[in-house]
């Protein structure tokens, strides 16, 4: 087995950081040593293959992005990224492990469904990856299989409030699901919107010639995603069940899950970058030469893009320091504009939904660390430690200790990222939802398992190397 020692570095965790060493076996971190130790020999350099001099530079764990959307089929379209370019693209930007969502709907049985991701994922990711459930057809079958998820390593599912005809489940439906979850420990995962509500303020906005992109984020008015939040969370007390909302946007939303946490109430939830840093009026109100007013259907995604004249985006920062919300995913779903986002034209509810970010979450985030809106430990921990406890992966992944996977990320403070089609964008898209933005750092090196899987600007990981996660109960319930 090759082994690694990296040495130099600030070692960060979720709690704090130190100098230290890292020594990674094979696959495995075996040593976190003080700079100099001699607990392993006198001169362990000489004897390791492989020495990373990672002197004034961060030592993190490996990013987990917990919510993403590879191959996944949308309005008439699938997601643009495979298993193989999303999980390479990932790599590149520092994400050691995503958690994608196999997908069931109405008809169908979740385990074919499971079945079938599994298919499309084996043997093609770079990076290690994991399961979520999605639940569409809430049936007695649906029901029944939910229990036999967690011996697949599947300890969460999925359902949707929105989208009728669709993913969409009704409360009933919703609260027999639950009481699966409460019985069995499953995590309940929720997209939060009114459904019904919103399709009819989208046709209302439709015939009254309101067909732009801008639009989307009207129809979807943050009253829909308080009001089914809260319907969400009084489900979840009622039944005992555990829940995590998903791609958490309004300011109202968050208030109604900090509402739930200060009672004491298993309820956690996640926001993505595109809700800390883009906006109803820049981005699904912008406008270019190619596109006019369509242009703003490249960051058409669901939860919509929040004004920012209404304080969304302070929000959901201040959110994330005070522990209202937990964690930051992407919810990565790109399409491209030609062939996909255009089916769109005309009407803006046929608009595939999705953005692309798998590859930019870690520097984004890092961003605010910069701006002084989270600390670097917090990064950590949103990034990559608490997705690994809230998804039953805590210790071998989300940390840098012995006996961990060697999941590591050597980060560079003093370098800059320059993000953009042509700067540095590795997803299958034909645009970036983040071209222009500037990073003040860098990712210099990705060790995925212990194998080097960027480094310098070069890709040196394949498809293959990622191994599919069998996950345990979620470890951050209260």
């Amino acid at each position: 087995m090759t082994t690694t020692l990296i040495t130099g570095g600030t070692v960060v965790s979720a709690t704090g950081r130190v100098t230290a060493d890292v020594l990674v076996d094979g696959e495995r971190i075996v040593a976190v040593l003080a700079p100099g130790s001699q607990l392993l020999g006198s001169d362990l350099t000489a004897s390791v293959d492989t020495v990373i001099d990672a002197t004034g530079k961060y030592v993190i764990p490996g990013g987990i992005d917990a919510h993403t959307h590879m191959q996944l089929p949308f309005g008439g379209t699938s997601a643009s990224d495979t298993f193989e370019t999303g999980t390479r693209a990932a790599a590149w930007g520092g994400t050691t492990t995503i958690v994608d969502f196999a997908v069931q709907r109405t008809g169908e049985r979740v385990q074919d469904g499971l079945a079938h991701w599994h298919e499309l994922a084996a043997g093609n990711c770079a990076i290690d990856y994991g399961f979520h459930q999605i639940v569409g057809g809430v049936d007695a079958d649906a029901l029944a299989a939910l229990p036999g998820l967690i011996d697949e390593g599947i300890t969460s599912f999925k359902m949707f409030m929105a989208y009728p005809g669709v993913f969409y489940a009704d409360d009933a439906q919703i609260l027999r699901a639950m009481q699966v979850a409460a019985d069995t420990g499953l995590l309940t995962m929720m997209h939060a919107e009114n459904g019904p509500v919103i399709d009819v303020l989208a046709e209302q906005l439709v015939d009254a010639g309101k067909t732009d992109p801008y639009f989307h984020g009207i129809a979807r008015a943050w009253q829909a995603e308080e009001e089914a939040t809260h319907r969400a969370i009084m489900l979840a007390n009622l039944t005992g069940a555990p829940l995590y909302v998903v791609h958490v946007s309004a300011k109202q939303a968050v208030e109604q899950l900090a509402t739930a946490r200060d009672k004491g109430q298993n309820v956690f939830g996640e926001t993505c970058p595109q809700y800390l840093y883009l906006s109803l009026e820049e981005q699904l109100g912008a406008s270019s030469e190619q596109w006019g007013a369509f242009e703003g259907a490249k960051w058409v995604c669901s939860t919509p893009l929040r004004a920012r004249a209404e304080g969304h985006q302070d929000h959901m920062w201040r959110a994330l320091r005070t522990n209202d919300l937990q964690m930051v995913s992407t919810d990565h779903c790109p399409f491209c504009m030609k062939g996909q986002k255009e089916l769109g034209l005309g009407d803006f509810r046929a608009i595939p939904n999705g953005i692309g970010s798998v590859e930019h979450r870690m520097d984004l985030m890092y961003q605010g660390v910069v701006t002084g809106e989270i600390t670097l430990e917090r990064w950590v921990e949103l990034t990559s430690t608490t997705p690994a406890r809230m998804f039953g992966m805590y210790g071998q992944k989300g940390v840098i200790a012995p006996g961990a996977d060697a999941d590591i990320v050597i980060y560079d403070p003093n370098g800059h990222t320059s993000i953009g089609v042509d700067k540095t964008h590795h997803m299958n898209m034909d645009h970036s939802a983040w071209e222009g933005f500037e990073i003040d750092g860098h990712v210099d090196t990705v060790i995925a398992r212990g194998k080097i899987v960027v480094d310098a600007g070069r890709y040196l990981g394949r498809a293959g190397d990622g191994r599919f996660v069998k996950r345990g109960l979620s470890q951050y319930l209260i």
